[in-house]
């Protein structure tokens, strides 16, 4: 990506051969999502999936928008947050697409955040054996990360996504308009996926955040279609190359490991995911800092980042037998120990082989309140 901010409207394509589909990034897309969906839906039935919030906000528009393009239109929330991310979530939606009498032409539009595209998602994975899929995201991280790529899921006692699937949407529908109403905090978390994006492939987006942080977190226009887009385009080169995370992919999870045991030990109640994933970020440059030689300058910049966002950058210690159970339940792991996506430099990165569970809680020492 170049430094300059894209045009109004940019559209990144994810290659997958006959599942390619596009994501369109621009003002007022809401508006034109009924336009946008010509010829990509098996038939005229739609459901979307949301929360309360969203469905104020945005929901009449989207609505009109798909009745207008001659789609008959139901609506179902979901509660929102990481807690509700579960099996009985799930089985709600279930009743309410049986309700709206979706069948296997119909499809489900996840209007909203991660969560709610997790979960819709999944049920559009799952219900009567996958109808399709369409993202609608309105927060920042759902923006650059979790709407590309068709991993969906729900979470369980035991471990977040431990229930999912790899289902690809037919659009990915971006509105840069939706983040003016987003609480700054909800916009942070989000800054957290862009700069794991930055660190993992893209030099030019490191740099600009670096110039730009705060403009990203203050929600300039340009500053934001900029991040959007740059994240998007890794991302797509990522998934296109390596849709099913047989190894390439594994390297989104950069900071995913602690952030996602930092979750599970809190119960998904302290931290939004992003905010676990910046901290986790650290951490990650931590332990690269032992595994790969990585420069301390490095994750001095790192850090620095993170905290212009005003994420955290510790987090609660636990007892050392919870941190080892939450680091192993990661989908990466094998018998012999963790395996992490570690930095070694800005723009390069290396997927560690089995790191034993001292070296990984050492890593962390430092970052414990």
């Amino acid at each position: 990506m170049t430094e300059n901010p894209p045009i109004a409207r940019t559209t990144v394509i994810v290659e997958l051969g006959d599942r390619t589909y596009p994501i369109e990034i621009g003002p007022a897309m809401i508006d034109q999502a009924g336009e946008l969906l010509a010829g990509r839906l098996s038939g005229k039935k739609i459901l979307i999936v949301t929360n309360k919030e969203v469905n104020r906000l945005w929901g009449d528009k989207l609505r009109r928008s798909l009745i207008a393009a001659g789609y008959t239109v139901a609506t179902a929330e979901m509660a929102d947050g990481e807690e509700y991310k579960n099996l009985e979530t799930l089985s709600k939606l279930y009743d309410a697409c049986v309700e709206a009498k979706l069948n296997r032409s119909s499809a489900i539009v996840a209007l909203g955040g991660g969560i709610t595209g997790d979960v819709a998602g999944y049920l559009a994975a799952t219900y009567m054996r996958g109808i399709d899929f369409v993202q609608v995201p309105t927060t920042l991280l759902a923006q650059v990360d979790s709407s590309v790529g068709g991993k969906v899921a729900v979470n369980h006692r035991h471990g977040k996504n431990m229930i999912g699937a790899f289902y690809q949407p037919k659009i990915v529908i971006i509105d840069t308009n939706s983040l003016s109403t987003l609480p700054k905090r909800e916009v942070a978390a989000g800054y957290g996926e862009v700069l794991k994006t930055a660190i993992l492939g893209d030099r030019d987006l490191f740099a600009y955040l670096e110039k730009n942080a705060q403009a990203v977190v203050e929600q300039e226009a340009d500053a934001l279609r900029y991040v959007i887009a740059a994240c998007c385009w890794v991302k797509a080169k990522v998934v296109a190359a390596d849709e099913r995370e047989s190894g390439l992919r594994a390297i989104l999870n950069l900071g995913h490991t602690f952030g996602h045991a930092i979750e599970t030990l809190t119960e998904y109640k302290v931290y939004k995911h992003g905010e676990a994933v910046a901290v986790g970020l650290i951490a990650a440059c931590n332990l690269a800092e032992k595994v790969t030689g990585l420069s301390p300058d490095t994750t001095e910049r790192v850090r620095k980042l993170v905290e212009a966002a005003g994420l955290p950058t510790r987090f609660p210690d636990f007892p050392v037998e919870k941190w080892k159970e939450a680091l192993m339940m990661d989908k990466k792991n094998t018998d012999s120990g963790v395996v992490f996506v570690v930095p070694t430099s800005i723009g390069e990165y290396c997927i560690t082989p089995e790191v034993s569970l001292s070296v990984a809680l050492e890593s962390i020492e430092t970052l414990t309140i």
